[in-house]
């Protein structure tokens, strides 16, 4: 099937194959595979590579464990997320760190300005293939193609392959975590065993209705999920707690960079808040757009926006006063579209549940 390509942080990245609403619902009701090789992968091995981390991310990896994983954001000293990211612990002195691809080089930069001890970085993203298998049928699909115990793998958990014993890959990483809001698989694997494994899974789920995904869906997918994408919801000019990322920034963890910041955050309350919306009137949002109050006046700005297929409406992501009269779920705000005052509804996420 061919894909409509486009450029994405350096790369010809699929916006769609089939369409965006096709592979969107497949992803919803059976399974869809992206390719998201573009994302960056560093190594972290050495005796402090967990004290180096724990003082880089927000998150506590003291509490990580051997076949855990972990969401988490890098930050600058102001607290603004400089990067949002999963960390992978195989052992107690070796860590993976996936990234955003359009700030790999910035991130690499950061981190080797604050290794400490016996710490060392390795850019691993030009050796490493990843595909995403994500859906209600997306494991017992890729269970087919391999005798690994897929279906006992906890959610924000992975395993390593045994060396050939998944379709004959050197090493291999599967991991339960996904960016959709569905249950589902990502495979970090040798860049020569992709297209392989690509066409495998496609040809194990069709009979099922799995279909390849491209950027299109992986977008409206996370979106109807809540999830934010760095350098719309998230930059270097949010911090985590107006972000609604204050479960994943451990205060009392210990130092990290940011820390002073986002306490003094958290102690005296955010300025503003990331709320998600859904339109009451029909209208599209979308990145930029004003939020409005009931008086016209722009109180915020949209940072994210689609027409969700699942239902049927506009939906948004987009910073409002820290007031409940803007941030409570059932709230009215107002988005300007094409110079109108269109009406919507502040929800909880996943918008696609609620």
């Amino acid at each position: 099937m061919r894909a409509r390509m486009m450029p994405f942080a350096g790369f010809d990245m699929p916006v769609q194959y089939s369409g965006i609403i096709d592979e969107h619902m497949a992803v919803r009701n059976a399974a869809g595979i992206f390719d998201v090789s573009h994302m960056g992968e560093f190594r972290f091995t050495g005796s402090d590579a967990a004290k180096t981390l724990q003082g880089l991310v927000t998150n506590n990896v003291d509490a990580m464990y051997n076949g855990r994983a972990m969401y988490t954001v890098m930050c600058l000293p102001n607290g603004g997320i400089i990067d949002d990211l999963i960390l992978y612990r195989e052992s107690e002195d070796n860590f993976l760190m996936v990234v955003n691809a359009a700030n790999i080089e910035k991130d690499y930069a950061w981190i080797e300005e604050h290794l400490t001890g016996d710490t060392t970085l390795r850019n691993e993203s030009e050796n490493v293939a990843l595909m995403a298998i994500q859906g209600p049928k997306a494991i017992e699909i890729v269970q087919r193609l391999t005798d690994l115990p897929l279906a006992d793998l906890k959610f924000y958990h992975f395993l390593n392959a045994p060396a050939g014993e998944f379709f004959g890959c050197e090493w291999a990483i599967i991991a339960a975590t996904g960016y959709t809001g569905e249950r589902g698989l990502e495979v970090y694997c040798p860049p020569e065993k992709a297209a392989d494994i690509w066409d495998a899974v496609i040809e194990a789920g069709r009979a099922d209705g799995l279909l390849p995904a491209g950027l299109g869906a992986r977008d409206t997918l996370r979106l109807e999920a809540g999830f934010c994408l760095y350098g719309n919801d998230i930059t270097d000019q949010t911090n985590p707690i107006e972000a609604g990322l204050g479960w994943i920034t451990k205060l009392d963890k210990g130092d990290f960079i940011g820390r002073e910041a986002i306490a003094c955050v958290k102690e005296d309350g955010p300025e503003r808040k990331l709320v998600a919306f859904k339109m009451i009137d029909r209208g599209i949002p979308r990145q930029g757009y004003d939020i409005l109050d009931s008086d016209g006046a722009q109180i915020g700005i949209v940072t994210s926006g689609t027409q969700s297929p699942i239902l049927q409406c506009g939906i948004g992501l987009g910073y409002v006063p820290n007031d409940p009269a803007f941030t409570a779920a059932g709230s009215a705000i107002h988005i300007s579209i094409r110079s109108r005052q269109l009406t919507a509804e502040v929800a909880k996420a996943p918008l696609h549940k609620s």
